[in-house]
């Protein structure tokens, strides 16, 4: 299926600022997560409430399977930011980011009777910043742009088949 993206000059300059905001909010999670060598996810991960607790607990009960779960996150907010702000596979990046935050939600959910240790910012009840930021990320994946390394990549990939003709 062919996407065409005839949006304004608006409406794409607000998709690409909103892709570049929440680029540099993964990348600069991942960034202090990575630069903090006490950081783990460790308490966040037996924090969880919900039906997925048992889960996210069980990612802590090994220090291998930890310090996998721990490189994934700081690696996967870097490089889904990264590829956010530069517009490098951006609907992969777009993809990866509402999973890392769905997982997020999961772990966290904003329902009447959970309460977490860490605190929140706020009072939230089903919807939270995270959902909401997730919500930001599937607009963006229904309304790509063709801003960015993908589009250079697009027009040399384009060239190159026509060479190659």
């Amino acid at each position: 299926m062919k996407q065409t993206c005839d949006y304004t000059i608006g409406q794409t300059t607000f998709l690409v600022t909103l892709r570049t905001l929440i680029g540099w909010h993964f990348l600069y999670e991942g960034m202090v997560k990575l630069t903090n060598p006490d950081w783990s996810s460790a308490g966040y991960l037996l924090d969880s409430r919900g039906f997925m607790s048992g889960f996210f607990h069980s990612l802590t009960y090994k220090a291998s399977v930890l310090h996998t779960v721990d490189f994934l996150n700081e690696w996967g907010l870097i490089l889904i930011g990264l590829g956010l702000i530069l517009g490098l596979f951006t609907r992969f990046s777009t993809f990866a980011g509402i999973l890392l935050l769905a997982l997020y939600y999961l772990s966290h959910p904003p329902f009447p009777g959970f309460t977490f240790s860490v605190p929140s910012e706020g009072s939230y009840l089903i919807v939270n910043k995270t959902l909401i930021e997730l919500a930001a990320l599937l607009v963006l994946y229904v309304f790509p742009t063709r801003i960015g390394l993908d589009a250079v990549f697009q027009v040399w990939w384009k060239s190159r088949k026509r060479a190659v003709k």
